[in-house]
């Protein structure tokens, strides 16, 4: 699997549903030790990697190229030969201010979720590509985003106390999720499984309580197909009707194959070689007008992606050994000789 260092799985609202004290994370310390270096120049030694200077909690901006531009209000530099960062300031000393070094929230949890999802890739072989995929509506599956935002959090706060043990729970719990991925026993929306012919029956608009598609029975004999069902008179099963649209070469949902057809509850002509059978919570249910679903729905002969662990059979012999003939009837199989 290609490593593409800015994809990130989970959102900062990813997080914070995973766990909502981490808002208050974030990587500054404080600076101190403030000594007056020339005029209105300050300078605190042995600070630490200054990669941002906040004063006041305000973002004081990129660094200067080098000390000697440091010479208006709010201006900084970090020299890393000496350890040290300088802050100029006409107004008051930083001795007496809230001076911080590290990152913004912002930036701090980008950071860890792109790690995040570096690792949550690192662990997933390529089997698993097609399934860590945007879907239709341009999200990534919900064990994704959540493995990823799980073990952001878990790295956040490992940073700063590394035996955390709410870090170790949601790392195992990531690990589980991980796990699950791999052997295939937790499978995304997007996986392509041996059951895929059969089709996945989705609400679009659905009226609680009414008639609805419940089966659908046979094998697409297509490649890809978003097959959209309509309802089209309301009414009891014997009296309602329904349409099917299948693609055509340019468009999903397109090309009508069934027109107007009585539901009688049974399976009925569905499109692509599936049928499909609506039914209510009763004998007495009805359907209600314009009410649609979809049903996605990949052919027989597209390959199985799902992740598992499969099994091989072993067996004891020489077979694969050249063999040949020598003098009193035997055969010699590898280094042993056997009569015949």
């Amino acid at each position: 699997m290609a490593v593409t260092s800015t994809i990130e799985y989970c959102t900062d609202r990813d997080v914070y549903d995973v766990y909502p004290q981490i808002k208050s994370s974030d990587s500054k310390t404080r600076v101190y030790d403030w000594a007056t270096h020339s005029s209105n120049l300050y300078r605190s030694d042995n600070c630490g990697l200054t990669t941002q200077l906040f004063a006041n909690g305000q973002d004081l901006g990129s660094a200067e190229a080098n000390s000697g531009e440091v010479n208006s209000n709010g201006e900084w530099y970090y020299e890393s030969t000496l350890d040290a960062v300088y802050y100029y300031n006409s107004a008051t000393s930083p001795n007496d201010m809230l001076m911080e070094s590290g990152e913004d929230a912002t930036t701090f949890t980008q950071r860890y979720r792109r790690n995040a999802s570096r690792y949550v890739e690192s662990r997933l072989d390529s089997r698993m590509a097609s399934e860590i995929s945007l879907d239709r509506e341009g999200a990534y599956p919900y064990i994704i985003k959540r493995t990823a935002a799980l073990v952001a959090v878990g790295m956040m706060l490992k940073a700063d106390d590394p035996m955390n043990e709410v870090a170790g729970a949601f790392m195992e719990e990531a690990d589980e999720y991980l796990t699950g991925l791999k052997s295939g026993d937790i499978q995304v929306p997007s996986s392509v499984t041996g059951d895929s012919p059969y089709g996945v029956i989705r609400d679009v608009t659905y009226t609680a309580g009414k008639v609805r598609p419940i089966q659908t029975r046979g094998s697409y004999l297509g490649t890809y197909d978003l097959i959209k069902v309509k309802i089209i008179d309301a009414g009891a099963i014997g009296t309602s009707t329904y349409s099917v649209w299948e693609k055509s070469s340019t468009d999903l949902k397109a090309t009508q194959v069934v027109t107007a057809e009585t539901i009688n509850g049974d399976y009925q002509q569905c499109a692509g070689g599936l049928e499909i059978r609506f039914a209510g919570a009763t004998d007495s249910t009805t359907a209600a007008a314009n009410d649609e679903w979809e049903i996605e729905v990949y052919g027989t002969g597209e390959d199985v992606r799902t992740s598992n662990i499969g099994n091989i059979n072993l067996t004891r012999g020489a077979w694969h050994i050249g063999k040949r003939s020598v003098k009193g009837g035997y055969v010699r199989v590898g280094h042993r000789k056997m009569r015949f």
